[in-house]
């Protein structure tokens, strides 16, 4: 990250190195000039002062490189302090750039490399006035109060920086987490949506069947008795109107039977509670059901081999399950099979389950049909044998009747 900085620097970058480097050569200046001002005499040999120049020109051309290496920039420009003084500019703002990058030991380390350089320099530059231990201290105490001086800045500015780096990362850091706890929540909402969707989708299917269970059963038995008033013109008085009776009763039924489901599907919009619920078909039900196909003309008989007490307990389930398949059953007999005996079979218990069959013989050909369904009715019985956990067969039998038979698990 350094070197990429490095090599692209900003506008703003380039302004501080050049300021940098012309703090390095002012340093320089002020260095000479105080040389120039002091009349006290040094000792110094030939070559310090090409040293000294040297040592300030390669300070000055480091200075380009501190960005991306701050560390090698400044150790190099210590030790050249302590055969130039004037590359002690470019020291004190590598010294800088050392403590504002890299950790705090490292500037101190520095710092204390830099005292020791500067107490050096007093030895090639040593002030004849002054005893060597006096020049030495000097030198170290001067420097040590400018290095440090430039460290502790460089500290200062170094921990405010990574203070706000931290803050702005926990800021982006927080804002992050604001963002995926909101998509969670859209997640959640979304979620939620599906499931209601998928309630309202299932309670749908479920007033389907029962729509279809219930009102198929009663307009089918309109239409038997219909058909069979146009069929028997030669039919009397009386006989019509039993007929029309039964008709009058089962519309009567059917009607009953759409606004129990109409309310179902209003208790289920609102959801408050406030509909009055659906009453639920009885095992005991199923004798009524085929005494009404039996008044209506079917042929139809009730072999019931259920103990009476667990009869009377069966769970609602259950006996809401056989009744829709047996009035599934005689609806289909009454379209399919009209004038054919149908034989009811209802057997088990609590501990072996419930065996639900309705077999139908061959048709009569002389009586009336009524028109083919689409055969979803069976496939509504078997789906409701199966959300029980139950199943469910149907077919042709041998003689060329129908038969449907379920088992249903009797839950304890």
């Amino acid at each position: 990250m350094e070197q990429r900085r490095a090599r692209r620097r900003t506008a703003r970058e380039w302004a501080l190195d050049v300021l940098a480097f012309l703090f390095a050569v002012g340093w320089a200046g002020l260095v000479v000039l105080a040389y120039e001002l002091d009349d006290a005499p040094l000792a110094t040999p030939g070559w310090a002062a090409v040293a000294d120049f040297y040592g300030w020109a390669a300070g000055c051309l480091l200075l380009w490189a501190r960005r991306s290496r701050p560390v090698p920039v400044a150790l190099a420009t210590v030790l050249l302090s302590a055969v130039s003084g004037t590359a002690a500019g470019a020291m004190l703002v590598a010294l800088y750039g050392a403590a504002v990058r890299r950790p705090p030991r490292t500037a101190l380390l520095l710092g204390l490399l830099s005292v020791a350089c500067g107490a050096a320099n007093t030895l090639i530059w040593r002030d004849l006035t002054l005893p060597v231990w006096g020049n030495l201290l000097f030198g170290a105490v001067l420097t040590a109060v400018i290095s440090f001086s430039v460290i502790g800045w460089g500290l200062l500015v170094g921990a405010r920086r990574r203070l706000i780096g931290s803050l702005r990362e926990r800021a982006v850091r927080a804002e992050r987490e604001a963002e995926l706890q909101a998509e969670q929540v859209r997640l959640a909402e979304r979620e939620a949506r599906l499931l209601a969707e998928q309630a309202r989708r299932a309670e749908r299917e479920r007033i389907t069947r029962e729509m279809h269970d219930a009102l198929g059963h009663r307009l089918s038995l309109l239409s038997v008795h219909a058909g069979a008033l146009a069929y028997r013109t030669d039919a009397s008085r009386e006989e019509v109107a039993q007929a029309a009776g039964v008709i009058r009763e089962s519309a009567h039924q059917a009607l009953q039977d759409l606004r129990e489901v109409i309310g179902m599907l209003r208790s289920a919009e609102e959801d408050d509670g406030a509909g009055a619920e659906r009453p639920q078909p009885t095992l005991a039900g199923v004798e009524e059901l085929v005494a009404e196909s039996a008044d209506a003309g079917m042929r139809v008989r009730l072999d019931r081999r259920l103990d009476g007490a667990d009869a009377e307990r069966a769970p609602g389930t259950l006996a809401r399950s056989a009744y829709r398949i047996v009035q599934e059953a005689l609806t289909n007999a009454r379209k399919h099979a009209p004038g054919a005996e149908v034989a009811v079979v209802l057997e088990g218990g609590r501990e072996e389950g419930l065996t639900v069959e309705v077999a139908s013989g061959p048709a009569d050909g002389d009586a009336p049909r009524l028109p083919a369904g689409s055969g979803q009715g069976l496939i509504g019985l078997a789906e409701r044998a199966a959300l029980v956990g139950g199943r469910l067969e149907h077919g042709p039998t041998p003689d060329g009747g129908f038969r449907v038979a379920a088992w249903l698990p009797w839950p304890s």
